[in-house]
């Protein structure tokens, strides 16, 4: 919702300067007479942002000039300080919080009618009955079909207060008449533990996909279920995990450290230092911990393995990360909004900075180094991995580590070309896989019905007509034409996989997808050889 009353672009642009031009030379720990101090940087944006407010010939917004001024202030400090605006802010808490009260389904639009993928797992509308398949007419007595409803409205019109009540009329294949269901609103998880399973009878596996304020329980019960089964060894996949809460991740390594070993340290402008040691918390401090990284590891997933390295603790297999050793904190700017500032540098114990280089301008040239990185062919070859030896670090037990730009394996492993081509990429992230499968499996739902996790996995294929099914589907879809010729396989495992997680879980999805992963391969190659 935007705002349109006089005065709140005065005080959004009190709350950008405050924030901003003072923000970074301030401990947040200061009091607030400090903070609101007469600056002449300050009196400037708000002169500015009220004359054109009420001088302007034309009628125009200034809450969004004040978000182009905020962004354009940013640009010009480092890649990582971000402005949240108002509507953005609430997903993006939920998403780092970890849950949100709503009535528990995966859903998307089939048809112009809500359609359930799946009813999650211990959730309200899975304890209240509702299948996957079914179709959502109406919530609370209100139509929650056609073009008009858009996935963001139908959201929020199934959240609410928690112990809150929906009633919903819903439409099931079978049934003659509509069903009504009433479903009490509760703390939905937002998963970042995707997966946990056995590989094999001594090496478990997890996968984390951010580092959010449930994290840490999450990955401690995954942990704890996978030693009852038996792992003294521990496979934590955190590729394309872009980081999150650097608290989270240093509960996890803490799991892996002795006692006192530093886990790393953190630098301000004024050279102030923060150090985090392990404790005696750690029930895996024995275990053999392999940590799976690629290019998209970031932030916090850096610390884990930047940790565990310097320390000379477990084997990190991939390839080399992002390189983003910059600590954000966030301040609300008093309107809805907010600014993640980057306020401080993080080192790993041996002292390596792993942040890449930037210019304060754009940050163009730091995205560009990104891309470079691929273009060389660094993940198809560590051989082109680009280090400075005056950027040299040496471990307690003389390995050498390298900073100034990610986390460099130990053990190298090449990008799968065929796993990972860029149309296939994109296919599998953008939902479309999911949307046809649930509709092969709306077909006829009966069939599936007394299949076991084991039958499909080792029985059961998906056949070249479906494949040829999908390449019509998407062809449809998109406005490139799209052959599967050249990795028809490829295809066929990733749709398995899908009706897997359909069906199943998250952990169903990976099991297949792994069977073809050359990571988890060398994997299990090293943990043979343990």
């Amino acid at each position: 919702m935007k705002f349109q009353k006089k005065y709140i672009p005065l005080l959004l642009g009190i709350a950008v300067a405050f924030g901003i031009f003072v923000g970074g030379k301030l401990d947040f720990a200061d009091s607030s007479d400090r903070l609101f101090t007469s600056n002449s940087k300050k009196d400037k944006l708000n002169r500015l942002i009220d004359y054109i407010d009420y001088e302007y010939v034309d009628e125009i917004n200034t809450d969004s000039i004040v978000d182009v001024t905020v962004n354009g202030i940013l640009n010009n400090l480092d890649p990582h300080s971000t402005y949240i605006p108002k509507k953005d802010l609430q997903r993006v808490t939920e998403n780092m919080k970890g849950d949100f009260v709503g009535i528990g389904i995966s859903f998307y639009t089939y048809r112009d009618t809500i359609t359930v993928i799946r009813a999650i797992e211990g959730g309200p509308s899975k304890l209240a009955g509702i299948k996957a398949g079914d179709r959502i007419i109406t919530a609370d007595g209100d139509s929650i079909y056609g073009r008009e409803w858009r996935d963001e409205d139908v959201i929020d019109k199934l959240k609410g207060e928690k112990n809150s009540k929906v009633k919903l009329q819903v439409y099931r294949k079978g049934e003659d008449e509509l069903l009504d269901f009433t479903v009490k609103r509760n703390d939905i998880p937002i998963k970042s533990v995707e997966a946990s399973y056995m590989l094999t009878n001594k090496l478990g596996y997890i996968k984390i996909n951010r580092f959010a304020e449930s994290t840490y329980k999450e990955f401690k019960e995954a942990l704890d279920k996978l030693q009852e089964k038996g792992a003294t060894q521990l496979a934590l996949d955190l590729r394309d995990n872009p980081g999150g809460f650097l608290a989270m991740a240093e509960q996890i390594v803490d799991e892996f450290l002795e006692d006192d070993k530093l886990i790393l340290f953190t630098k301000n402008k004024r050279g102030k230092i923060e150090k985090s040691f392990a404790t005696d918390e750690g029930d895996f401090e024995d275990g053999e911990i392999f940590v799976l990284i690629n290019e998209n590891s970031a932030s916090a997933s850096e610390i884990v393995a930047g940790a565990l390295q310097d320390n000379d603790k477990g084997t990190i297999i991939g390839r080399r990360s992002y390189g983003k050793g910059l600590v954000q904190r966030e301040m609300a700017l008093g309107d809805g909004s907010a600014v993640r500032l980057t306020v401080s540098r993080y080192y790993t114990p041996t002292g390596r900075s792993i942040q890449r280089p930037y210019k304060k301008k754009d940050n163009k040239d730091y995205y560009d180094e990104y891309y470079e990185r691929i273009m060389k062919g660094e993940l198809s070859d560590a051989a082109k991995i680009q280090v400075a030896d005056s950027l040299k670090f040496e471990t307690p037990k003389g390995k050498i580590v390298y900073g100034g730009g990610g986390i460099i394996p130990d053990v190298f492993v090449p990008l799968d070309k065929k796993m990972n081509n860029e149309t296939l990429t994109y296919i599998v992230g953008n939902g479309v896989m999911n949307f046809f499968m649930f509709e092969e499996l709306d077909k006829n739902r009966e069939i599936y019905q007394n299949l076991t996790l084991e039958e499909l996995i080792e029985d059961f294929n998906i056949t070249d007509a479906i494949v040829d099914r999908f390449e019509d589907y998407v062809n449809l879809r998109t406005r490139y034409k799209i052959t599967f010729a050249a990795y028809r396989e490829e295809v066929k495992l990733y749709l398995k996989a899908v009706l897997a997680e359909q069906l199943f879980n998250t952990d169903a999805y990976y099991k297949i997808v792994n069977s073809r992963d050359n990571m988890v391969d060398e994997v299990l190659k090293l943990s043979d050889n343990k």
